[in-house]
């Protein structure tokens, strides 16, 4: 079994199409989406237009669950640019993805943890802001009663793959459209790549288990950027030209 995993879209149809074309390229012809498809300053609309006739195994995110339940009135910025570019159909999608599936009986998905989408599962906060690699046991404790080989989670748009102490392994394939933000929860922090580049994992059930290979997409990043900057998102524009904020 080969497949690609994609998460973190945030609407940026650009990375989009290019990861896509990479997985092609790649000779890859299965996809599972982790979700926060459609949140942020760019182009949900066109994203939702390309990603939803694919008809991918898709778990829904926490930007959007925002989408879904929140009043526009109330949004975040992002959620509330995203919001204003979706059809009710595309609404309805969203409102019809699981928060958590099992892929092919062997691979279990889901956008953060299995309890909370809000929740880093392979990395954690320090009061200071500085977000760093979360201890083994306490990864191993969210993962707790998932009996599969291989456990996929995205929301922190870091590419990382952790094995568990009992052979399960746990990658999450980074972002394919937001290198870097910033988020108050737990407390205050910023997220950097350090690159504008788009991310996706590739999966591989070899002999010995499973293996994983992070990839990186150059696409017109800069043209994301400045319609960032012309949605009044500075912050966004400089993640999209750079991978980091400033």
């Amino acid at each position: 079994m080969r497949f690609a995993a994609i998460a973190d879209i945030h609407g940026n149809h650009l990375a989009l199409e290019a990861v896509l074309a990479d997985i092609r390229a790649e000779g890859i012809r299965e996809i599972v989406n982790l979700g926060d498809v459609f949140s942020g300053p760019l182009e949900a609309g066109r994203t939702a237009d390309l990603l939803m006739p694919l008809g991918l195994t898709t778990v829904r995110g926490n930007h959007d669950r925002y989408l879904i339940e929140q009043d526009a009135a109330s949004m975040h910025a992002s959620d509330a640019a995203a919001y204003r570019q979706l059809s009710p159909s595309q609404l309805d999608w969203l409102r019809s993805l699981p928060v958590d599936a099992v892929y092919r009986g062997e691979v279990y998905l889901c956008h953060a943890t299995p309890k909370d989408d809000n929740l880093y599962w392979l990395e954690s906060v320090s009061p200071e802001g500085i977000v760093f690699p979360k201890p083994i046991e306490a990864i191993e404790a969210l993962a707790e009663g998932i009996d599969l080989p291989l456990i996929l989670c995205g929301h922190s748009h870091l590419p990382r793959a952790v094995r568990l102490s009992d052979g399960r392994l746990i990658v999450n394939p980074g972002s394919v459209g937001c290198p870097a933000y910033d988020d108050s929860l737990p407390c205050y922090h910023k997220v950097e790549a350090g690159h504008p580049l788009a991310g996706y994992a590739i999966l591989e059930k070899a002999p010995a288990g499973w293996t994983w290979q992070f990839r990186n997409v150059a696409y017109d990043n800069l043209v994301m950027s400045r319609l960032a900057a012309e949605n009044r998102r500075p912050d966004w524009a400089s993640g999209l030209a750079t991978g980091w904020l400033r």
